[in-house]
């Protein structure tokens, strides 16, 4: 009999994320891709009769490393207490087609959706920047801070939530014990005054910021929510701003902004400057900063595989 996969939950998994380097798995992931040695199909949704909710499969094959897999998300709508969202990654192998791990996602999530921003930051931000703004105060912007504290030497690191207005101090020591340099600004003018990096990791599923309201060209990186067409930027400022995203064959057709820009505003995805593979594989230039650059993130499925395969190995 082939042995039983692998099954991790979240606290497991967590432990284990904390023994790779994230950052440099996502950017090996990107460089496969861009020489063709991983597959990253769009996502697929798949909604349940009667309006009882949908799952969202998220897919990549990463070929070098001889695994495939899946990342399945449910949104099970409930009467009460709101709908259920879980997430878990299978992994397989691509020699015996045996399943090898099967993980919880939660922290998986959490980690590549950080780690991925922290990746396009040090692509794409300015040498020189020195002003550091986080927008949301979740687990994942907690995870953008630590993933993105080390890429610069910034001199100010500014953070603005309206819910952590009332300066919570359990929430505010958890914070201040990932950088000490942490500033919790009281509105959103005064945090995003003089920014050169802004990471939008909010739940929203509108608009956060302008970023034509910005007095100076800023990198403004979004993840955005599960909610539909969700963005944190206007559609609109799409056509007047340099737009990079992680993967420019899926991403378009997922990200809010970007359905939007193209209905209602002319834009065209052709417009996209770069993607994640290209930059790190040195297949486009990085940005000027006469106008502002955004990146765009969906997550990839891939990215969760990569961590999964990285937990596999950690385990053997």
């Amino acid at each position: 009999m082939p042995p039983s996969p692998f099954v991790i939950a979240q606290a497991q998994a967590r432990e284990l994320l904390a023994q790779v380097d994230v950052p440099q798995i996502l950017r090996k992931l990107f460089r496969d891709l861009a020489a063709g040695q991983a597959v990253q199909p769009a996502q697929q949704l798949v909604e349940f009769p009667q309006g009882a909710g949908d799952f969202i499969n998220y897919l990549g094959v990463l070929a070098e490393d001889g695994v495939y897999g899946v990342k399945t998300s449910p949104y099970i709508v409930r009467p009460q207490g709101g709908p259920l969202v879980t997430a878990w990654t299978l992994l397989m192998s691509m020699h015996t087609g045996q399943p090898l791990l099967l993980c919880d996602a939660g922290e998986l999530t959490t980690a590549r959706t950080a780690a991925t921003t922290a990746v396009a930051v040090d692509a794409l931000a300015r040498p020189d920047a020195t002003r550091l703004v986080i927008i949301g105060s979740g687990p994942v912007a907690q995870a953008h801070l630590h993933y993105a504290r080390q890429l610069r030497e910034w001199q100010t690191i500014s953070l603005y939530s309206p819910s952590l207005a009332k300066r919570n101090p359990e929430a505010l020591a958890q914070w201040m014990a990932i950088d000490p340099r942490l500033q919790i600004q009281a509105s959103l003018e005064a945090a995003l005054e003089d920014a050169d990096v802004i990471m939008l990791c909010t739940s929203s599923a509108g608009p956060v910021i302008d970023p034509l309201r910005l007095r100076k060209p800023a990198l403004i990186t979004s993840i955005s929510t599960n909610a539909v067409r969700a963005h944190e930027v206007p559609p609109h400022c799409l056509g007047q701003i340099q737009v990079y995203c992680d993967y420019r064959r899926t991403t378009p057709d997922a990200a809010g902004e970007m359905l939007i820009a193209r209905e209602q505003h002319d834009w065209n995805p052709a417009a996209i400057v770069g993607d994640l593979p290209q930059l790190l594989s040195g297949q486009t230039p990085r940005p000027t900063y006469e106008r502002h650059v955004f990146f765009r993130s969906i997550g990839l499925g891939l990215e969760d595989i990569a961590l999964a395969n990285a937990i596999y190995q950690r385990l053997n």
